[in-house]
């Protein structure tokens, strides 16, 4: 029986493991990373790992779970408030969130989610997807329909897939990278806000 003094090392090394699977699952790919992988790089065995979790699968599911809940809420509070200025511009500011606090799982969904179907926490990622293309194209003009994806998926693009193409010495991901996150959500709101919103509706400074 575990005691105490066990107890927190035991969530340590769970929260490690997990931290490590996200990292090679965004920037080797989850078919390409091995346990054995995330357990060398992590710095335990493999039994550890398989101690935790019981399979890459289920590593998969903790990785991208909070990443996966906090868009169904979102996109549940926008689908319900449908079009109006004021849904739009309390998504746009919970989307960036999104997308900051959770970079490398959305950039793991993002980027590999086509070819992780029959996993049941992507599957829930893509059944949000789905909801909120439903809730932007319900009797939304074409031009509306395209505004709405070229803003989310360039601010998706900027923080979370371009780290799939920029290197290390590209000026864009350098510039990027030279900035705080507050700066960039500042600059990401207003931008989405720029293409989303009516001149009424934009934050102003």
């Amino acid at each position: 029986m575990p005691t105490d003094a066990t107890l927190p090392s035991r969530a340590r090394a769970s929260d490690e493991l997990l931290r490590t699977a996200l990292e090679q699952f965004a920037t080797v790919g989850f078919v390409g990373t091995s346990l054995q992988q995330i357990a060398d790089h992590a710095g335990y065995s493999k039994s550890s790992v398989l101690y935790h979790y019981a399979s890459k699968e289920a590593l998969l599911e903790a990785a991208i779970t909070p990443a996966i809940e906090r868009l169904e809420v979102l996109v549940g509070e926008f689908a319900e408030g449908r079009r109006s200025d004021a849904a739009r511009g309390v998504f746009i500011g919970s989307f960036v969130d999104l997308l900051l606090g959770e970079r490398l799982a959305v950039h793991l969904f993002v980027n590999q989610g086509h070819s992780l179907g029959g996993i049941p926490i992507v599957e829930r990622g893509n059944a949000a997807v789905r909801v909120l293309a439903d809730a932007i194209c319900s009797g939304a003009t074409l031009v509306e329909q395209m505004r709405f994806g070229v803003a989310l998926a360039g601010a998706t693009y900027a923080l979370v897939a371009g780290a799939t193409f920029f290197g290390d010495e590209d000026p864009v991901n350098e510039t990027l990278n030279a900035h705080t996150d507050e700066e960039l959500r500042e600059a990401l709101v207003d931008v989405v806000s720029e293409l989303l919103l009516p001149a009424d509706g934009r934050q102003t400074r």
